[in-house]
């Protein structure tokens, strides 16, 4: 989920105008174990399988302008040693709509019987789109509102993820490009900025038919509060899956998924604010459909060690 305090200066930016800087903050999903490799490029490939999510995310219902986001993630293996991927999405809020579209490229190195390091790095492009007439506090008589922002810029991002047969840990920064995005005279800019995660999480083995999968997912950013995720999942029977998280000073959440089949699944997750932004709007809603398959070797419990 984006930094609360970006949209409440975005309103402000609608309202007034004077000069100010906005820092873009990447979109953080509540299900990003299902899209984890839009936040880590070394991901790819790591469950041998093939994998592909498709995900939906509207934020902050009942909030002007609020955050839409649709993503797409495809990963798989080739060969012993490389995952390959592709990760794009599309994250409109108030007159701004990003688009972001990435290839991924992993070698994988085995370190022992059970423990396999993969690195990663990412390479694609963003689109920035900002049309002001689309802002709810428009004025055509306002210069500095009145030049749209239009642009293409490079994404290039690094990560790693080490992980065994019940556990992982991950560390990376999918866009180390910064840029501001303006013109000479113009009095808004937007500023992109750094992002790096830190990841980790582990497989507990309660009985034959249920297991419970605790993560936590930290994202640092420069001027920005550490925004850090707690979760924890069960799964009954390769089935069911349910649990909750907590996001730091943000949000709380409920999770709920069903495989309609071996391969398919389908999860909703719902985030109620615990910020200051709880009176303005009435929670999140995200959902997710993946295609999962393992390969010719993997049995459909291994391949589902961590989602």
């Amino acid at each position: 989920m984006k930094n609360h305090k970006v949209h409440i200066l975005m309103v402000i930016i609608f309202t007034f105008s004077y000069k100010l800087s906005v820092a873009q903050q990447q979109t953080q999903y509540t299900q990003y174990r299902f899209n984890t490799l839009s936040i880590n490029s070394a991901y790819a490939g790591t469950t041998g399988g093939f994998e592909a999510s498709i995900m939906h995310r509207s934020q902050w219902m009942g909030y002007a302008g609020a955050p839409v986001t649709q993503s797409l993630s495809l990963d798989g293996k080739l060969g012993e040693s490389i995952g390959l991927g592709l990760n794009a999405f599309s994250d409109k809020i108030g007159p701004s709509n990003e688009v972001e579209i990435k290839g991924a490229f992993a070698y994988q190195l085995t370190l022992g019987t059970n423990t396999t390091l993969s690195l990663g790095i990412n390479v694609g492009m963003e689109i920035l789109n900002v049309d002001w007439s689309k802002g709810t506090y428009y004025d055509d008589s306002d210069v500095v509102f009145n030049e749209n922002i239009n642009e293409l810029r490079p994404v290039f991002g690094a990560g790693g993820f080490l992980y065994g047969e019940q556990w992982y840990l991950g560390v990376s920064a999918p866009n180390l490009l910064t840029k501001n995005s303006y013109k000479p005279g113009e009095e808004v800019v937007f500023q992109r900025e750094n992002h790096y995660y830190l990841m980790g999480g582990y497989v507990f083995n309660i009985s034959d038919n249920l297991t419970f999968k605790p993560a936590i997912l930290a994202k640092i950013v420069e001027g920005a509060p550490i925004s850090a995720d707690f979760s924890g999942n069960f799964m009954i029977n390769e089935k069911i899956t349910f649990g909750g998280a907590y996001r730091l000073d943000d949000s709380i959440s409920g999770m709920l998924g069903l495989y309609l089949s071996k391969n398919l699944f389908i999860g909703y997750a719902y985030d109620f604010s615990i910020s200051e932004l709880t009176k303005h709007n009435d929670g999140s809603h995200e959902i997710v459909l993946q295609y999962a398959r393992p390969n010719s070797n993997q049995a459909i419990e291994t391949f589902r060690r961590f989602f």
